[in-house]
């Protein structure tokens, strides 16, 4: 039996849902907007992991999940808890409901896309990037400061260069330009990433497991994320990448230690890719609604392999 968990509308779960039906495989979703509705019951012992997961529409035994998919939203933020107190029973009972079922994902021997550990790199982008150059991709010339000389002169070193969140909180990237030169003195209360501007076109790869989806981004703007919002545009389609890109891409995904990733590159005109981090939680529906690629079935596949 394959276990899902996350909001039943969120597209991610939407397609994937979709494919595993198309294939007929068991699954279970734990929708989080119902957490009332839930309870889960582990037990450790000498036999291994054992217990119940009650969902709204009935029991899951714990020990005959094979594959596990979770994309789930940070429970302190649901819908239905707002406005309740922080020590509220309601909001006890879905914090202590969040943490036993990703206890259990720790140790169950199901397969787990992706287990809690392996996401943690992605709470610190200096210390991916690190983990992502030991698995076979470039990463770009980087400074992290709270010194406006030493921005400058790096800067003077790589012409042009970017600035954004080191943490996995998301953020916009951005160029830095005159206006924000001027507001330099700022950072010295809070460090800052700087990165050198990579020139080239934006593609995201989804790797899962073997399979490999690369998605290349035609954009006016420097995050196309944003494209929309910042009055620019963006464009997606699919290609095929060189062969030992692919490889890297795989070898990257497996040494974090995950089995679905959103890898972010940047491929110049001389064809050498430079990667910015890579996502253990990647919304993959924006690009597989943009340009067709399987995504969601090969997700479905592998989950429905275990």
């Amino acid at each position: 039996m394959i276990l899902l968990g996350g909001i039943r509308s969120e597209p991610p779960i939407v397609l994937l849902i979709e494919a595993l039906r198309a294939m007929g495989a068991d699954y279970r979703l734990f929708d989080q907007r119902r957490s009332a509705d839930c309870s889960i019951d582990m037990q450790l012992s000498d036999w291994g992991v054992q217990g119940d997961l009650q969902l709204q529409d009935g029991n899951v035994a714990l020990d005959e999940v094979t594959a596990v998919y979770l994309r789930l939203m940070d429970d302190r933020l649901l819908p239905e808890l707002e406005g309740e107190p922080a020590d509220s029973p309601q909001r006890r009972h879905t914090r202590a409901l969040h943490d036993t079922l990703y206890r259990w994902t720790d140790v169950t021997e199901a397969l787990v896309v992706n287990r809690s550990d392996p996401q943690g790199s992605n709470s610190s982008k200096p210390y991916q990037a690190q983990l992502i150059a030991s698995n076979g991709l470039r990463v770009p010339e980087t400074l992290i400061s709270n010194d406006p000389a030493e921005v400058l002169a790096f800067r003077r070193a790589h012409g042009a260069i970017i600035y954004k969140s080191m943490s996995g909180v998301r953020s916009i990237v951005h160029a830095l330009n005159e206006d924000d030169i001027q507001r330099l003195g700022d950072i010295a209360w809070c460090p800052v990433q700087f990165q050198e501007l990579v020139p080239g076109n934006d593609v995201r790869v989804h790797v899962v497991g073997q399979d490999v989806h690369a998605t290349e981004i035609r954009s006016d703007v420097v995050d196309y994320r944003y494209a929309t919002r910042s009055g620019g545009s963006a464009s997606l389609r699919a290609i095929e990448l060189a062969p030992d890109l692919v490889e890297r891409c795989i070898a990257v995904t497996a040494g974090l230690g995950l089995t679905l990733a959103g890898i972010d590159l940047r491929i110049g005109a001389d064809g050498v890719a430079t990667c910015f981090e890579v996502n253990p939680s990647p919304a993959y529906s924006y690009y597989q609604a943009n340009t067709g690629q399987p995504i969601s079935a090969s997700l479905a596949r592998i989950l429905a392999s275990h």
